[in-house]
């Protein structure tokens, strides 16, 4: 069976589980690994909706919890149509194989362009957004190179090595990951450079319409640039800098990292020369990433089954097993099986408190499955 047979194959929502789907992932406390575990434990987004002022409340919340109503999540729903946006959801079809498979996938992708571009192979390119002559050059080059070579060039819409990595891949086609929504682009003078990509590649957000980035909103996108990627070249970054931020959630996510070296004299390559030094590939031209990325895409990826239908909240609930987990919690982050095993609850009873304190807004979840409180 091809890759688009097995694609065809995959479910997709209906539009009254999309409507659902949107507003539980725009409710309070409820970001994509929450969405997760309420989607896994109560088997639809209808489900947790109705169980999140109960579970905020027992998880200890000061104030009722607030839930996105049906009337806001619609509204959100036209306005993105009359854009030509389309929400795409957690293992339908069109959603990207690569990202599926990180931890805290965005349950809902909004897309803007053709979604039929997601399912190329895509290699990101990141860096500084006060660059060098040299190193926007450089991106140009590498962009089109890998451009060339049939890949995606992903990057997340910056001044700097970002824009140039787009505007370079235009012909051959990118994707623009956004940090607000899709009305909200940043910095505003690439509204033309946007339009443009969409004629041969797409925008994406998981953001709502009307969303103004924010300084804490950019390492959400990076993760996301890193996730559609096989791998993540990084041309200039300073010591400090986003786009380490990138190659960081590159390696967490199993990524390859490029980094293209630069004199010891410039800070915009003190971060780059650091990940050489650190073991990330040395980069002087395309050929020094095609034969790295090649074998990986040639291996089929596992696809994931649909989770089972899992018991209800009320099945799963036990006060005192509650109360053992949060006796267990505290600042520092502790793995979930951890706290299963020395609560000597049931595992889904450990999960149903640590969704509660979640909404509540008292537990953190971090990357590889660690959980502490907040």
């Amino acid at each position: 069976m091809g890759r688009q047979d097995e694609a065809e194959r995959r479910p997709r929502l209906s539009e009254a589980q999309r409507l659902d789907w949107l507003r539980l992932i725009r409710s309070e406390n409820v970001g994509p690994r929450t969405f997760r575990s309420l989607l896994n434990h109560f088997g639809s987004a209808r489900g947790a909706l109705d169980a999140l002022p109960e579970l905020a409340r027992r998880g200890g919340a000061a104030r009722a919890i607030k839930v996105c109503g049906r009337a806001e999540a619609e509204r959100e729903f036209a306005a993105a149509q009359k854009m030509g946006v389309w929400f795409v959801a957690l293992g339908e079809p069109d959603y990207p194989r690569r990202l599926e498979m990180i931890d805290d996938a965005p349950p809902l992708l909004a897309v803007r362009g053709d979604a039929g571009h997601l399912s190329r192979p895509m290699i990101a390119m990141v860096g500084s957004r006060n660059a060098s002559a040299v190193g926007i050059k450089f991106a140009e080059r590498l962009a089109r190179d890998l451009s060339g070579a049939g890949l995606m060039v992903v990057s997340g819409l910056a001044r700097g090595i970002d824009a140039a990595a787009h505007r370079a891949a235009l012909d051959g086609g990118t994707v623009a990951v956004l940090a607000g929504g899709q009305d909200c682009i940043y910095p505003s003078e690439h509204i033309g450079l946007v339009e443009a990509i969409l004629a041969t590649g797409c925008a994406v957000s998981e953001m709502p319409l009307g969303w103004m980035p924010r300084g804490r909103d950019f390492p959400r996108r990076n993760r996301i640039i890193s996730g559609l990627s096989v791998g993540v070249v990084v041309v200039e970054a300073a010591h400090r800098s986003g786009s380490l931020i990138t190659a960081r959630r590159a390696l967490e996510q199993g990524r390859e990292v490029f980094a293209v070296p630069g004199s010891p004299l410039d800070p915009r390559a003190e971060g780059t020369n650091g990940l050489i030094k650190d073991g990330a590939a040395l980069v002087r031209n395309a050929d020094d990433v095609i034969p790295v990325i090649e074998p990986i895409l040639g291996r089929p990826l596992p696809m994931r089954e649909p989770e089972p239908v899992p018991p209800t909240a009320d099945e799963t609930w036990d006060g005192d097993a509650a109360a053992r987990v949060r006796a267990l919690l505290g600042p520092s982050p502790v793995e979930i099986d951890d706290l299963i095993r020395l609560s000597g609850a049931p595992a889904a009873a450990v999960r149903i408190t640590l969704l509660e304190l979640e909404l509540a807004g008292r537990l953190g979840r971090q990357a590889g499955g660690l959980v502490s409180l907040i």
